[in-house]
């Protein structure tokens, strides 16, 4: 065995470990978990790996039943909405058997809430699931939805609006912090049948019911974070007919200006003659207008900053404030980031030493300083670094730029997740690669450019280590009067190359410096 890697793996101990064992090792004892929303529009289940920081879905259905259809006129839950709402629990308790759910949680909102017989539905629906169902108020309804968002998006600054089919739930929000929620009659299944189908009609009682309502009097040029099913739909539309460059729904921004003009066109227009209305299902398009109305008056009256949408509410929220306080402080991006960097990657802890090693450097560049923020995301992007190993080698650039780009992660919006996209590219194609045109118009000229460099970066520590731990400590690159300078000990002076020397200098060239290896 050579002498620096006897020293890495000494003789007497074995081989180190497949990536298999060490993801068993590391990934920490998971029991699954499930929730079911009944609200006044669907019924959904949703099952979680366990209860995480940044929890990962393992299986969502959602049957659209209709509760709360005609609710506002006949004070009923419709007896064929009950009955699919009742047939969706059966099969959902099914397969929460099949999935080993160690917990499932049950709660109904606005229909149950509301109807003359929802106490009765009720107690059948407790039988078809085979266990308690909490009947939430709307007050606990929005700060479920409060604490969903601020479980998924980081340091939220706004009003979260939850727009259900019975309900509008209202609640400040800031940072860790939330205010008392406002529950509002004004769903889209309630507006459609207290407007009689008329979304004109629907504006006004839009206008009346909102009135000053106290949770939006804080939010001009602030943030709306929107969550709810119609919500999700108008901003997928929005989204089609942009040619937007990602497809994740979470934290897609609009600024206000443009949803004005947007939401105006819905109102108007019949939806099935929308462009892109083919990304909306059938069953979904009648409520657009509605939906639309509400976001419309909301904006008019309150005058937010921007629109941003949240995947995560009431679900989320309730995994969320069953965390205890120590997993609820943890970086929800660096969080994902992590379990991804454990289940990936080839030597989980190569990417927390990757990180390390490019601080020491970025540090001694003298380069404009990095925001914290900026730190963050480069702290995440280390972690993803090795999770496109697996792929073949003329498509892991573009494989983990894919990967990361539609990835199931949270605590970032659509900037970041563009910026960390790039990075890992870059690592595998090079930094002068003109890669992803359309992902890179999400990403400022400033972040593109410390994308290339983060890249390059890369470039170097992963042909020195190859991807190995207890490499990179040991091999510091530091920038001193004008050079960069990469640091080889003696017994690892064999790794110095052509090669090697070509990264460091493209590397070098990036940030206006020359490149030197010293062995000492």
């Amino acid at each position: 065995m050579h002498s620096a890697v006897a020293r890495l793996f000494p003789a007497d101990e074995e081989a180190p470990p497949s990536d298999e064992a060490i993801a068993v090792a590391h990934a920490p004892a998971k029991q699954p978990v499930g929730i079911i929303d009944i609200g006044s529009n669907s019924v959904r289940l949703v099952a979680y790996e366990g209860r995480a920081r940044a929890p990962t879905p393992i299986f969502n259905e959602k049957v659209l039943c209709g509760l709360g259809r005609g609710l506002v006129t006949t004070g009923q839950l419709p007896e064929e909405a009950v009955d699919r709402a009742l047939k969706a629990l059966k099969r959902f308790r099914v397969l929460g058997e099949f999935m080993r759910l160690a917990d499932m949680q049950v709660v109904a909102t606005a229909a149950a809430r509301d109807a003359k017989n929802g106490a009765a539905f009720l107690a059948a629906a407790e039988e078809a699931i085979g266990t308690k169902i909490e009947l939430l108020s709307g007050r606990r309804e929005a700060e479920l939805s409060a604490l969903g968002v601020l479980s998924a998006i980081y340091k939220p600054d706004g009003v979260v609006g939850d727009l259900g089919g019975g309900s509008l739930e209202l609640i400040k929000v800031k940072r860790a912090r939330i205010g008392k929620g406002a529950s509002l009659p004004l769903g889209g299944l309630a507006l459609m049948d207290a407007s009689n189908k008329s979304p004109r009609q629907a504006a006004k009682i839009v206008r009346e019911a909102i009135g000053d309502t106290k949770a939006l009097k804080s939010l001009s040029g602030r943030t709306f974070y929107a969550v709810g099913g119609t919500w999700r739909a108008l901003a997928r539309l929005h989204m089609r007919q942009r040619n937007y460059p990602l497809k994740i729904m979470h934290n897609y921004t609009i600024p206000v200006r443009d949803a004005v003009d947007f939401l105006g066109l819905i109102e108007r227009v019949d939806s099935d003659a929308l462009v892109s209305i083919g990304a909306v299902s059938a069953a979904r398009r009648p409520l657009l207008a509605y939906g639309a109305v509400v976001l419309d008056e909301i904006i008019r009256r309150a005058k937010p900053r921007e629109i941003v949408i949240s995947v995560a509410g009431v679900r989320e929220g309730l995994l969320y404030e069953r965390l205890d306080k120590a997993t609820r402080k943890e970086d929800a991006l660096i969080s994902a980031a992590r379990e991804f960097n454990v289940l990936r990657s080839r030597e989980p802890e190569h990417s927390e030493e990757l990180f390390a090693w490019i601080d020491a450097f970025m540090r001694s560049t003298g380069l404009n300083e990095e925001t914290p923020e900026e730190v963050r995301l480069r702290h995440a992007a280390c972690l993803l670094a090795d999770i496109g190993w697996r792929g073949h080698p003329d498509y892991r650039g573009e494989q983990s730029l894919n990967m990361i780009a539609n990835a199931s992660i949270v605590g970032i919006d659509h900037p970041g997740r563009a910026f960390i996209a790039l990075v890992i590219a870059f690592r595998y194609e090079g930094p002068e690669e003109s890669l992803a045109p359309e992902l890179r118009t999400l990403v400022s000229s400033r972040l593109l450019d410390r994308a290339r460099i983060l890249g390059a970066a890369m470039r170097v520590a992963y042909i020195i280590s190859a991807g190995t731990a207890g490499v990179l400590p040991r091999t510091p690159m530091l920038c001193a009067r004008g050079v960069v300078n990469l640091m080889l000990p003696p017994e690892f002076g064999d790794l110095a190359s052509e090669r090697l020397q070509n990264r460091l200098q493209r590397l070098a060239r990036l940030i206006g410096r020359d490149a030197v290896i010293r062995t000492a």
